[in-house]
């Protein structure tokens, strides 16, 4: 929902989105409490570190710095600015940068496609790990209400997960309504129980003073860089403000974060440092091995249903990471940086409930074998973050290049504000990749294989449309070789699918087969916009070309899925003369060759050519009537 709309709503209408926000777009980093911190004074234990004081008031003072810097001041403050249309996402942004003409501009935007790519491959990478740490991290508690039940863990977490993805082909339409209230039960329980343990030792509230943070940086400088990357965890999901916020708008989502959400997660940490300092002081400074700092504020009756709550909290933000990998893989589609893939619209109501069966499978396989590899929270911590944190660092560059090309901010204003967020993406960054051999390579490894899929296939689809371009024919040469021949025409519509004004090679094809031409023919080209949304009354555009021939271009947002029939249904208020039942539709069924003598790695060829057989044809991308479509083939070497 654009913020326009969200400022005209109803209070009890603006609340339900509120709510529906803490829902969707805090999973992530509502469910980090699970694990931050206890990853923090692992680390510290790990390297045989002893913890005190001065680190739990550093770490804390940290934790709420980053907090407030990373969320409030980067995200909420400044890049939800860069929103199209009220859209948001690594594409929205991508999106907004100005094209050019120049070969310094082309440049300049092939860096920043590519930049935008190896982001998307990370969100990609994070969609893996986030259920895996998520879910792992709330099945741990079972160990803290018995210690006998620890053998359960890992196989009650593969459940969940199979669970999870196998509900995904019903859709989240009537389980999402759910969403909403679950977490705002969940950060109400961590800001009551946070609450509990601040009252045991409040003088942990001073913490908040930088002054601790200092301390501990001037005391051990190595390690407190280090310890970032632990630190780090507690603000994993920020960027989910910035992608969600068309769903919500950026009001909904400011409301639900300063309202319940940031004292919420406040509380929560605080407590659990407060709770370990007096656990520290019981016991001589020694931490144990069995403390968990989350589990600890939780009254050992209420262990069993606290899991439960968590198993629940982690299973939402779970599904919202899941849902919003879906949504970028459409985008990628929409804009040609992956290959089409079966979309099932899951919701009649929700143009974004949507479900990619291909992409549901790997991401399951994905994250079993991420729960295998590393069996424990501990483990997989060490894959965790580094994803996140170079995302975060791709958006500032976006950010930047947006900043200074499209709004033409000055650079006196624009370069503190960017250096500062470089400084501390840089710190942030530097602490993860340092965890690569630990678990790192895994995040670095999805990202990777993600890339390249989506740059082999922006590659090779820049060539082989090249290649077609220079085979085909004007449209006008090919009607007047029509009239030349004394073609014969036949009652219907056809449609054929087409990039420009040249004639589609099914076209050409059907004509010499059949030797005959429908009635009327229509060159339909569909154009991705740089809009997510793209109004109605501009999405269609008609032009007639002599003796029956129609060209009509359909705007299509990257948020939107084309549908053909319902665009020349459109086109009649512009004088096309449309009848569902006696139109045709032709597509081109490509098969690439790895042959060629194109300017691409063999292995790159190999691969566009695998990505290409498997791709969905165009009964299916463009939402046309499997009786209505007739396929031809064609090869192209590449």
């Amino acid at each position: 929902m654009s913020q326009t709309r969200a400022q005209h709503l109803s209070p009890k209408a603006y609340a339900a989105l509120a709510i529906g926000a803490i829902g969707v777009v805090f999973g992530d980093i509502g469910t980090s409490p699970l694990y931050a911190l206890k990853e923090s004074f692992a680390h510290l234990k790990q390297h045989g570190e002893a913890v005190d004081e001065i680190y739990v008031r550093g770490i804390l003072s940290i934790v709420f710095w980053l907090l407030i810097f990373v969320v409030n001041v980067k995200y909420i403050f400044m890049i939800t600015r860069a929103a199209n249309r009220g859209e948001g996402g690594i594409f929205a942004l991508l999106s907004l940068i100005p094209r050019g003409l120049s070969a310094k501009a082309r440049r300049g935007r092939f860096i920043m496609t590519m930049l935008a790519i190896a982001g998307a491959g990370l969100l990609f990478g994070d969609g893996i790990i986030t259920p895996s740490m998520s879910v792992l991290s709330a099945m741990e508690g079972l160990e803290v209400a018995n210690s006998s039940l620890k053998p359960f863990i890992l196989p009650t977490t593969l459940v969940i997960l199979i669970g999870l993805f196998y509900f995904q082909q019903f859709g989240t339409a009537k389980i999402g309504l759910l969403f909403g209230p679950v977490m705002c039960v969940w950060f109400t329980v961590l800001g009551v129980l946070g609450l509990f343990g601040v009252m045991q030792r409040p003088e942990v509230i001073s913490s908040v003073n930088p002054i601790y943070a200092w301390t501990l940086i001037a005391a051990h400088p190595a390690e407190t860089f280090l310890l970032l990357g632990s630190i780090v965890l507690c603000v994993t999901g920020a960027e989910a403000l910035y992608a969600d916020m068309g769903h919500f708008g950026i009001r909904p989502i400011r409301f639900g974060w300063y309202l319940l959400v940031g004292p919420a997660l406040t509380l929560q940490y605080f407590g659990q440092g407060a709770l370990l300092l007096k656990h520290l002081e019981s016991n001589n400074g020694a931490m144990g091995e069995e403390f968990h700092p989350f589990y600890a504020l939780v009254p050992q009756v209420l262990v069993y249903p606290m899991v439960v709550l968590a198993a629940m909290a982690t299973v939402v933000a779970s599904q919202a990471m899941i849902s919003g990998v879906f949504s970028i893989a459409r985008q990628a589609i929409r804009l040609n940086m992956l290959p089409r893939l079966e979309i099932v619209h899951t919701s009649g109501e929700q143009e974004g409930q949507i479900y990619i069966p291909s992409l549901n499978g790997l991401m399951l396989v994905g994250c079993l074998f991420t729960v295998l590899l590393f069996p424990s929270s501990t483990e997989l911590a060490s894959a965790y973050g580094i994803a996140v944190t170079l995302d975060m660092a791709i958006t500032t560059i976006l950010f930047a290049v947006v900043a200074r090309r499209f709004w033409r901010w000055r650079r006196r204003w624009l370069m503190p504000v960017i250096a500062l967020f470089v400084v501390v993406d840089t710190l942030l960054v530097g602490a993860n990749i340092i965890k690569v051999v630990s678990g790192g390579w895994f995040a670095i490894a999805i990202a990777f294989l993600a890339f390249l899929v989506m740059s082999t296939w922006v590659q090779g689809s820049f060539i082989i449309g090249r290649k077609l371009a220079e085979e085909t024919q004007s449209i006008h040469d090919f009607l007047g070789e029509l009239w030349t021949e004394a073609i014969p025409r036949v009652p219907g519509t056809a449609v054929y699918l087409t990039t420009n004004y040249n004639t589609p090679l099914a076209l050409k094809h059907f004509v010499e087969h059949a030797h005959v031409l429908h009635e009327q023919v229509v060159l339909m080209t569909i154009v991705s916009s740089n809009l997510p949304v793209v109004p109605a009354a501009r999405q269609i555009r008609v032009e007639w070309l002599p003796d029956g021939v129609w060209k009509i271009t359909a705007l299509c947002g990257f948020m939107e899925s084309p549908n053909i029939p319902r665009f020349l249904e459109r086109a009649k208020s512009q004088g096309f003369h449309f009848v569902p039942d006696q139109t045709t539709y032709f597509a081109r069924r490509t098969s690439v060759m790895p042959t060629g003598q194109a300017k691409m790695a063999g292995w790159r060829k190999r691969l566009y050519a695998a990505l290409s057989r498997n791709s969905v044809d165009a009964t299916r991308s463009f939402s046309l009537p499997p009786d209505r479509v007739v396929d031809f083939g064609a090869q192209v070497e590449l």
